[in-house]
């Protein structure tokens, strides 16, 4: 005769062993159940981001255990490819407010970034992983790199300019105005091998915490409550807004030329070259302070560009959306095959922080998870395969099995 309980037997053990696989508890745990008395033991399923306690990342921290690292994930084999497999996410340094803008330079040896907020740059050296205060004050920059000259490119925030560091110390002001108005706040910078560099200039500056809000009656101050003078040198507050968020180039010669109008890309932040600089790629982030408009709709862009460094056939490369969530862009970076790496903020949708892989087809391949919003990215390390990212208060790194295209 059959056991009336043992449906209901069953159905209890199975929802019991779906419910720990779901929470992330693990084998161990499934293990010690008496359910789950005829599973055969095996290792407990690694940590990872999805957790509850998350993973701890520093180098203090437990190992993967595993080969592969649990939070390097693959979407598309190819991506085996790319990803290093026993290499391991290390988060390097924490500290920071908001950190942004990561740069190699190649002949030191060395990681620098933008503590945004705490207005400075940061320098990880990587002989002993020694972190120390590089430039204070920093102009509340944002987006930093190198050029093929090996010269220090910055986008200051408080100073609405770009900034070039010189190889004897010195210090070149390579934008601050376009047709006589002063820029918003230069978010992100690369070079071109032609002399030339390409910014972004959205309105993210224009705030208490990254910068300084606009002089009384401008976009971001239209009330003038706020004083935009307080804590601030001689000279700074005193700007308003005055230009759509554009992209611009500025020619070795000086000039400063319009290259992608709001537009086409509204509120652009983050931008690279393809490994031949065929390709311009823009990522287009959320609505800026004294924004009138809709803002960027968190997705990327992509032009070709032309012989004339004209840009043509303008259309969207990626939404940035998975598996329902936003996975909003920020800093960019190709690799030699010309996949594109995307930093992605999703916001407290934990799990979907972290790094999106695109191939060149905007297909996406691959991705990593932190424990943090992932705002910029840059490839480094001696042979220039190691991937560095910038979260939010914190820097993680992890090696890859190619390497990022062009300095910076």
């Amino acid at each position: 005769m059959t056991d009336p309980h043992a449906d209901t037997q069953r159905d209890s053990s199975l929802s019991r062993r779906t419910l720990l696989k779901a929470t992330g508890i693990g084998a161990l745990a499934a293990a010690a159940s008496p359910a789950f008395a005829q599973t055969p033991p095996g290792p407990a399923a690694p940590p990872s981001t999805v957790t509850s306690p998350p993973r701890d990342f520093s180098r203090g921290g437990a190992p993967t255990t595993y080969f592969s690292d649990p939070d390097v994930l693959t979407i598309d084999p190819v991506f085996s490819n790319y990803a290093q497999p026993n290499a391991a996410i290390q988060r390097i340094w924490t500290g920071a407010l908001w950190a942004e803008g990561p740069a190699w330079n190649s002949q030191g040896r060395y990681l620098l970034w933008s503590d945004i907020p705490n207005n400075r740059q940061l320098r990880w050296i990587e002989d002993d992983g020694r972190v120390s205060v590089f430039r204070t004050p920093s102009g509340n920059s944002n987006g930093n790199s190198f050029d093929f000259q090996g010269r220090q490119l910055s986008c200051e925030h408080l100073n609405r300019r770009v900034v070039r560091y010189e190889l004897d110390g010195s210090a070149t002001v390579l934008a601050e105005s376009f047709e006589g108005k002063r820029l918003n706040s230069p978010n992100d910078i690369v070079a071109h091998p032609d002399g030339s560099y390409w910014f972004t200039d959205p309105p993210y500056g224009g705030q208490l915490y990254e910068g300084a809000p606009d002089a009384a009656g401008g976009p971001s101050n239209t009330s003038g409550r706020i004083n935009p003078r307080l804590g601030q040198l001689p000279g700074i507050g005193t700007f308003k807004r005055e230009l759509p968020t554009n992209c611009y180039r500025i020619d070795p010669n000086g000039r400063i030329d319009l290259v992608v109008t709001e537009q086409q890309v509204p509120d652009p932040n983050g931008l690279c070259f393809s490994p031949d600089f065929k390709k311009l790629y823009i990522a287009s982030t959320g609505k800026g302070p004294g924004d009138t408009g809709p803002g960027g709709k968190g997705d990327i862009h992509v032009f070709d560009v032309g012989a004339d460094n004209k840009l043509s056939n303008g259309k969207l490369f990626s939404d940035c959306m998975l598996d329902g969530v936003k996975c909003g862009p920020d800093g960019l970076r190709c690799d030699v095959d010309g996949n594109l790496w995307s930093a992605s903020n999703a916001g407290r949708a934990v799990g979907y922080n972290g790094v999106l892989v695109f191939n060149p087809a905007g297909k996406l391949i691959g991705r990593i998870r932190l424990p943090e919003v992932c705002g910029n990215i840059t490839f480094g390390g001696p042979k220039r395969n190691r991937l560095f990212m910038a979260a939010s208060q914190s820097i993680y790194a992890v090696y890859t099995a190619t390497q990022g295209a062009g300095p910076g």
